[in-house]
């Protein structure tokens, strides 16, 4: 035996009599990825490893894309931002630039995100709400008004309405002077993620792979400094994904791309390289930082064995990172300036290539200046004042972290190949599959958290007695909807009528027919000026808008429960509930205005389908007058509305006036999600019976509303009772 493996058992003995002092029965902890986390690592766990003796900037780009990596530059500071108009906006991104952020990132509200024009029916409670709203290309020359697009890198989170926003750029762009040729940025473009889990698509799946290699042919031609697609795995983390399963369905959903766009004709040396991706860094640190050493080994792996890549540029991995806002908690909010400090540091030491902050308050509301800045400084920190880009690859090395990585290779392939025999990821997507594992992966961990297994500072343990008052950004959306609305009666009629006509019927021909480029067509249109919602109801007509039959993850929350105790309150409040209806309590989870993130929503139907509610869940995008039709059609005794965009404000007392005039108000009213304490009374005394904010207990929630229904039941027996009486 080895000096060595002697040592080790040595430490093995000591280390049992240790955990047997403390009653701990296990030696390992056992990761939501399946991975089984040993209290030490030896170089015996990193042998034959061979990604050991790879190279930062060398294939397969594990320790870096770039041979020099922050010693030569450090990453993008790129915050990503937009709310109410353009104008505000505008502002907003030239304050940052001020001080200090280098590139920008568009956020843009739901309605631009759906392809409706801010005047459409469905979406006045969205309008400038989440993000900035886009109508048409003079909003986006307000935009960028003194803001050179031939110097300024921009990135635009957008996938729906991919089509008009990227085209009113360029066409913004040419208005400021600038080539084509010269903009640089990344549109995401990533429509198979929508599918999975944010759900803001238009379109069908296979009409949405059409626009998304259309856009890779048309800038792989005429856009070299820009970005095609940013392939993202930050929204399936955001939604509950396990790492493995964010690193495996981001990469699987590259490849699909590249197909994609081979088909077309493309050569896959001609856009690879301007391929580049997003990920989410959340709260485990050292496998968040493996994470991205193991993507860039993965896509490297794959793109070589799939398309026989002749450009090593187009098995590189380029990656910009967003710190994770699942992490953020509402209780103890600044407790959240740590946690993305932490996710920062983490998403650094593995080498991404740009970076957004979360500002501490985003569990609350929208971000202040204040928070904003907070947020921002967070990197100039990390980059000035820590050392962290003195060298290239920092963690390379470490037994825990080597190995880690390896253990991530091994687990992500395991899912890649289902996906391939599967057929690829639009298969996938289309069966199912990608969006139940990562709900189920979601409610597992929820059910954790509640049990408190899982540990979340000043949420379920060391809690805080008070909590401090925190200032948030209130957006007036009448105001900015009134002011959008203006503006597009305004361009409507100083435009050429029969121009735009034209351009939006040779759009709806090439859409029928299957032929020509669609981006190419869209920028005539907006030339012309069409409208984001022209130009995406144009071709809703040939495509049709999509949506899917929500389904409800069953018998997974509460097996997943470690401590049944917590339900004894839950199952008395049943019980009651039962002895007065003679049924259990039947609840509908409504999705109102167009936020797509249904991750609370499902969440919450599953526990309580497992918990004894009968759960009817809605589709996607209801106004509140079809969530009250289906909600009085079905019978139920509650309605639990979650609201993650701040829309609340405005769709909530819809409904509950909508219930009234239906004289359906004995149907109680619930809400939970991102609602800021402060606008609680407005809802209460517009009639909501309870608001579960972030952090709530499930069982918790489910006792209070079964009791809440319980008692409504009571009052409405004794109601009736006493107008029969008199």
């Amino acid at each position: 035996m080895t000096d060595e493996n002697s040592n080790l058992q040595n430490w093995k003995r000591n280390a049992l009599k240790e955990l047997k002092k403390k009653d701990i029965d296990g030696i390992f902890i056992e990761t939501p990825e399946g991975i089984n986390i040993k209290p030490l690592y030896t170089s015996e766990d990193i042998k034959n490893i061979q990604h050991l003796n790879s190279y930062p900037g060398a294939e397969p780009f594990l320790r870096g894309p770039k041979a020099t990596m922050y010693t030569g530059r450090p990453w993008t500071i790129r915050q990503y931002a937009g709310f109410s108009t353009a104008k505000e906006s505008n502002q907003f991104y030239k304050k940052n630039l001020a001080s200090g952020q280098k590139g920008l990132s568009v956020a843009f509200d739901l309605a631009t995100h759906r392809g409706y024009d801010s005047d459409h029916e469905r979406v006045h409670g969205d309008v400038g709400k989440a993000g900035v709203a886009i109508d048409s290309v003079e909003d986006m020359k307000i935009l960028f008004e003194g803001i050179p697009l031939d110097k300024m890198s921009v990135s635009m989170t957008m996938n729906g309405a991919v089509l008009p926003v990227l085209a009113g750029y360029i066409v913004a762009a040419e208005e400021q002077g600038v080539d084509v040729s010269e903009l640089s940025g990344t549109i995401q473009n990533d429509i198979l993620k929508e599918f999975m889990v944010r759900n803001t698509y238009i379109y069908p799946p296979e009409p949405s792979m059409k626009i998304v290699s259309d856009i890779i042919n048309y800038t792989s031609k005429k856009m070299p400094k820009f970005n095609s697609i940013s392939i993202s795995g930050y929204h399936m983390q955001e939604a509950g994904a396990s790492l493995v399963q964010e690193l495996a369905f981001t990469i699987a959903d590259g490849i699909e791309y590249i197909r994609a766009a081979t088909k077309t004709g493309s050569l896959v040396d001609d856009f690879a390289p301007r391929l580049s991706f997003f990920f989410a860094i959340g709260m485990n640190f050292f496998m968040e930082a493996a994470k991205l050493r193991a993507a860039r080994y993965l896509w490297s792996e794959w793109t070589k064995k799939l398309f026989n890549c002749k450009d090593p540029k187009s098995q590189m991995l380029r990656t910009h990172c967003q710190t994770s806002g699942a992490s953020l908690q509402e209780q103890d909010p600044y407790n959240n300036i740590i946690r993305t400090t932490i996710e920062a540091l983490a998403a650094t030491l593995g080498g991404t290539q740009s970076l957004h902050t979360n500002s501490f308050d985003e569990a609350i509301g929208l971000p202040t200046d204040f928070s904003a800045k907070i947020a921002r400084n967070t990197q100039l920190i990390l980059q000035n004042e820590t050392g962290i880009a003195d060298t290239v690859d920092p963690l390379a090395g470490s037994y825990f972290v080597e190995n880690l990585t390896k253990e991530l290779i091994e687990k992500a392939n395991e899912l890649i190949e289902k996906i391939e025999e599967m057929g690829g990821m639009t298969v996938a997507v289309i069966e199912g599959f990608p969006k139940s594992e990562i709900e189920t992966s979601a409610t597992k961990r929820q059910a954790k958290i509640d049990s408190g297994e899982q540990v979340i500072v000043g949420v379920n343990k060391f809690k805080s007695e008070q909590q401090d008052p925190i200032d948030v950004l209130d957006i007036d959306n009448n105001a900015v909807r009134d002011e959008q609305i203006k503006e597009l009666k305004k361009i409507k009629s100083l435009r050429d009528s029969d121009q735009v006509y034209h351009a939006l019927n040779n759009l709806k021909k090439a859409a029928k027919e299957n032929s020509g480029n669609l981006l190419d067509l869209t920028i005539i249109a907006m030339r012309a000026r069409a409208t984001v919602g022209e130009v995406s109801y144009a071709l809703e007509e040939v495509y049709g808008r999509y949506g899917v039959k929500q389904e409800i993850v069953k018998n997974v929350y509460k097996n997943s429960y470690t401590n049944k105790n917590h339900f004894i309150e839950v199952d008395k409040a049943l019980d009651n509930f039962k002895n007065i209806a003679g049924e259990s309590p039947k609840i509908f989870m409504a999705k109102l205005g167009q936020d797509g993130h249904d991750r609370g929503a499902k969440v919450i139907a599953s526990a309580f389908t497992d918990i004894g509610f009968n759960v009817e869940i809605g589709t996607l995008f209801q106004t509140p007058t079809e969530a009250v039709e289906m909600a009085i059609n079905l019978g139920v005794h509650v309605i639990g509305v979650s609201s993650l965009a701040a829309g609340h404000k405005t769709l909530i007392p819809e409904l509950i006036d909508e219930l009234k005039k239906r004289q359906a108000d004995d149907i109680l009213v619930v809400c939970g999600g991102v609602i800021p304490a402060q606008d609680y009374n407005f809802l209460y005394e517009a009639g909501v019976s309870a608001i579960f904010g972030p952090g709530t207990s499930i069982p918790f929630a489910a006792s209070t509303t079964i009791n809440k229904a319980s008692a409504q039941l009571i009052r409405m027996h004794n109601y009736r009772k006493s107008r029969t009486n008199n």
